[in-house]
């Protein structure tokens, strides 16, 4: 079957992540969370506190390519402490951004959304398991709380 992700697409989902009380929203390219490669499109919004996670419980690389909008990779040691910040996406900026990134399962990290409107296409290997798929930083605060919310204000002023 043939799919086509036209640009009212990634609109149509856009406008999901803007009504998302987590203001992103991601919708499945992949049929089933049997298939070998989990595919899907995620977007972000600039307000959107992705609690820093790492993926080590189903241990798989992640791979995160930018098809619309500007991003901000933070990882962290085992600590919280902030060890590399890169930025990647499709935005013309002063300097060549690269597309996309590739992290191992045991990065703690989060995403974040520098312009509105921005798209992510991420790929994991399959079979997804969803009691294992992502483990939250026991030093980072929740989503949804005013501690996550100034914690991800001081990260947004650190990029």
């Amino acid at each position: 079957m043939l799919k086509i992700f036209s640009a009212e697409y990634l609109d149509s989902l856009v406008a999901e992540a803007e009504q998302s009380p987590r203001i992103r929203q991601h919708r499945n390219i992949h049929e089933g969370f049997g298939e070998s490669c989990q595919r899907l499109l995620n977007a972000i919004g600039t307000d959107s506190y992705i609690r820093p996670h790492r993926h080590s419980l189903d241990p798989k690389a992640e791979t995160l390519i930018a098809v619309r909008g500007q991003f901000a990779l933070v990882s962290f040691d085992d600590a919280g402490m902030v060890m590399d910040i890169v930025l990647f996406g499709t935005e013309r900026v002063d300097v060549a951004l690269p597309v996309g990134v590739e992290l191992a399962s045991g990065t703690w990290h989060t995403i974040i959304a520098l312009v509105a409107g921005s798209i992510l296409l991420e790929l994991k290997a399959g079979p997804f398991n969803p009691d294992a798929a992502k483990e939250p930083a026991p030093w980072a605060p929740e989503e949804g709380t005013q501690a996550g919310n100034a914690y991800f204000q001081r990260l947004r002023q650190m990029i």
